[in-house]
């Protein structure tokens, strides 16, 4: 009887303990969860660091040097929000991913699609926009084509940027056609322009305004989109505080009516266009 009355008492300190000690080392975990956030970081230090590529109308270089585009917009914004300044560090879009990983910069705000490859490697808050690949096409070699299983064929060359969706939906919807990558949109474009590939894809409306601005040379075969994307900001995994923070800004801004005001702006306008080189 005393051994079983021992027990008991030695038990029942054991959760007395327990009890005790496990609220203040999980109280303990959130704090260093929360000081160790890209949020938290960049509140303190006072800028947030923005990995991002050139994409038009997504971000580019206005006639001064200055980078501009809806993406710019959508950063600068989100970090007038948080009070803090903006840092851009331009990044080729195949390593872009990686730099995040090793800390180059905060969050990808990059007309980024959510992918399930890029998912196992990076977090993604909820889409803030959509996007969709099309095609612009060479007059010279693809004159006449009107479908994409026009461009399905051994003899027929589409180029794309490499790491990008546009790569990803060359090779799933026009799989027997030789796909050829660059690191670079302009010089996806240019081996249309010369007729070295058939057609390029590459996120709307890159190829209408291409289209537009040579037309003795490209021409849109198909009208739209063939693929709809959702665009997310990229963070480290793990960090779900500033995903909650990032969340509810871009339902924030979408309720306000911001980011659709933006969006028309810099996609369905071209009063912008004066502004680039």
């Amino acid at each position: 009887m005393r051994c079983i009355k021992l027990w008991s008492a030695v038990l029942f300190m054991a959760m007395l303990i327990f009890s005790i000690a496990f609220p203040a080392g999980a109280q303990k975990l959130q704090q260093q969860l929360v000081r160790e956030s890209m949020i938290e970081r960049a509140v303190k230090r006072g800028t947030l660091i923005v990995g991002m590529s050139t994409f038009v109308p997504w971000a580019m270089k206005d006639k001064t040097g200055k980078l501009v585009g809806f993406e710019i917009d959508v950063a600068r914004q989100l970090a007038k929000d948080m009070g803090v300044k903006v840092e851009f560090v331009p990044t080729r879009w195949a390593g872009i991913i990686p730099s995040l990983l090793t800390g180059k910069f905060d969050i990808i705000i990059g007309g980024m699609s959510v992918r399930p490859d890029r998912n196992l490697k990076v977090n993604f808050s909820i889409p803030y926009d959509y996007a969709g690949q099309a095609l612009v096409a060479s007059k010279k070699l693809a004159s006449g084509f009107t479908h994409l299983k026009d461009f399905n064929r051994p003899d027929v060359v589409i180029a794309a940027r490499l790491g990008s969706t546009a790569a990803a939906a060359a090779k799933k919807f026009m799989p027997r056609a030789k796909n050829l990558v660059f690191d670079d949109e302009s010089q996806v474009i240019q081996e249309v322009l010369n007729a070295r590939a058939h057609a390029a894809v590459a996120s709307a409306p890159l190829p209408a305004f291409q289209a537009l601005k040579y037309p003795d040379r490209l021409f849109i075969p198909i009208r739209g989109t063939f693929t709809k994307e959702p665009i997310a900001f990229a963070v480290r995994k793990g960090d779900f505080d500033s995903l909650n923070f990032l969340n509810n800004w871009i339902r924030f801004t979408r309720a306000g009516g911001w980011l659709a005001e933006r969006k028309h702006y810099w996609f369905e306008t071209k009063d912008w266009e004066g502004m680039v080189k």
